[in-house]
């Protein structure tokens, strides 16, 4: 019995986590839009909604949303002004989600503090370089999952 509540509270964790991780790449894409849009990039729908989606994998989805609108700015202007444009609003967006988005729906949502969203990636990152960062929300939601049961 006590097995099946582990995989159960495991299982709702995991569920709670992948929740906030599409909110917070609908979160990004809406962000990523409003952005390209003041750029001046082309394609900035198709761009944001790539970015959303790419949003869903940790860590490394951002960067790979970031490669279609920096090369786009940079073919169709010409100029090196759009292409910075692009990776500001990339920081500028990096920043907003690490910092307050992401965190604020993985504790709404996962149950995880601000403050373990935030440095179990760093941690986990220099313990575990690759796999320690790419692990660590998904591990944060089983990890406050079980704690939060445990406290009923």
């Amino acid at each position: 019995m006590e097995r099946k509540s582990h995989l159960s509270i495991t299982g709702l964790a995991l569920r709670n986590w992948a929740i906030a991780q599409v909110q917070d790449s609908l979160a990004v894409g809406v962000l990523w839009l409003i952005g390209l849009r003041i750029v001046g990039v082309r394609f900035s729908f198709l761009w944001a909604a790539l970015a959303a989606l790419l949003g869903i994998v940790p860590h490394f989805g951002p960067i790979l949303g970031l490669i279609g609108p920096f090369l786009t700015a940079g073919i169709a202007s010409r100029d090196w002004r759009h292409p910075l444009g692009v990776l500001i609003v990339y920081l500028v967006i990096a920043t907003v989600d690490g910092f307050l988005i992401q965190p604020y729906i993985m504790r709404r949502t996962a149950k995880v503090p601000v403050w373990a969203s935030i440095l179990a990636p760093i941690a986990l990152g220099i313990l575990w370089p690759f796999w320690g960062i790419f692990l660590a929300p998904p591990l944060l939601a089983v990890v406050y999952g079980h704690k939060a049961h445990s406290a009923r």
